[in-house]
């Protein structure tokens, strides 16, 4: 009788405990589920205009004005392709893009490293003043200042021309510069100041410090840095049309008048017809504008994801 009676008064604690342990695991198995579908939702949200564009840019003509096809098309067809890029004057367009996005991203990714180097590294009159101005020019919107930057660069006779957008990121008043001077002055920051009076006592000077040591160091930070340049500038449809004024044309600024040259090129075409390939050949037209971003992530996938986790910098 006692033997039975301290196996049921042991038994109930080992039940307790596995009761709990149950509920435990089916709460996490109810948050893991619940993560997972909230998570996958999301990503249908953000992948299916993708997965549209790809769709209607590969149909034929017979596929866009047949209503039974609504998403595989029956013969996979580049002609919305070879139209875009005839619309869009793509080679023009890219070469255009390119002239306006690589050196300007490569001048706002070293003028900022430079300024957020002296800022973390020197004693600045009024630095912490310098810091707060940085923030406030980043919450000013970018068309509150277009009609003074653009009376200043009219004033010198740069309107219409390449160089207003070469001098705002050589004087770091580029996309989001604000953002990226932070960034390096709390990367640069980071690093403790004897390494600076290590190569000091070795006879380095200030600029070989710079290029030799903080440069190096500060990689990672350059080549997001230098990629989400690459990609705000590229995207740019405010500033480059207000300053350049026809002196070159990018893809995303030749997708904006898109309509207009549609019609033009293919003004006999019928209405209903003419509806639908419009919308294939501009969504062939959008995949071609952002395909040499896409294809300069794979190039450097790796290295931008690994520069993003020890950074924290995030494209929003």
């Amino acid at each position: 009788m006692k033997q039975s009676e301290k196996k049921s008064a042991s038994g109930k604690p080992r039940e307790k405990a596995f009761s709990r342990i149950t509920r435990a695991h089916g709460a996490s198995a109810a948050k893991k589920l619940l993560r997972f579908l909230i998570l996958t939702g999301l990503g249908f949200v953000f992948v299916y205009p993708l997965l549209y564009m790809l769709s209607v840019s590969f149909m034929d003509t017979k596929d866009l004005v047949d209503s039974t096809v609504s998403w595989i098309p029956t013969h996979l067809s580049f002609e919305s392709f070879v139209k875009a890029a005839k619309t869009l004057s793509f080679w023009e367009g890219f070469r255009d893009s390119l002239e306006m996005t690589v050196a300007p991203a490569a001048l706002q990714t070293f003028v900022l490293a430079a300024a957020g180097y002296g800022l973390a590294r020197y004693r600045v009159p009024l630095k912490k003043l310098w810091i707060a101005l940085s923030v406030v020019i980043f919450l000013i919107p970018v068309q509150v200042t277009m009609i003074p930057r653009f009376l200043l660069f009219n004033s010198y006779k740069l309107v219409g021309t390449v160089w207003p957008m070469y001098l705002i990121t050589l004087f770091g008043q580029g996309v989001k510069s604000s953002v990226f001077l932070l960034i390096y002055y709390n990367y640069f920051g980071s690093y403790s100041k004897s390494i600076d009076e290590a190569a000091r006592i070795d006879g380095a000077g200030p600029l070989r410090i710079f290029f030799s040591i903080a440069l190096p160091m500060a990689k990672p930070a350059l080549v997001v840095t230098y990629l989400f340049s690459f990609i705000w500038i590229w995207n740019d449809t405010v500033q480059l049309p207000q300053y350049s004024t026809g002196a070159v044309t990018t893809l995303p600024m030749h997708l904006q008048q898109f309509a207009e040259q549609f019609n033009k090129l293919y003004s006999s075409v019928g209405v209903s017809t003419g509806g639908a390939l419009n919308e294939s050949i501009q969504l062939a037209g959008t995949l071609l504008s952002i395909l040499p971003l896409i294809v300069l992530y794979f190039l450097v996938q790796r290295s931008f994801i690994a520069s993003i986790e020890k950074t924290g910098i995030t494209g929003e």
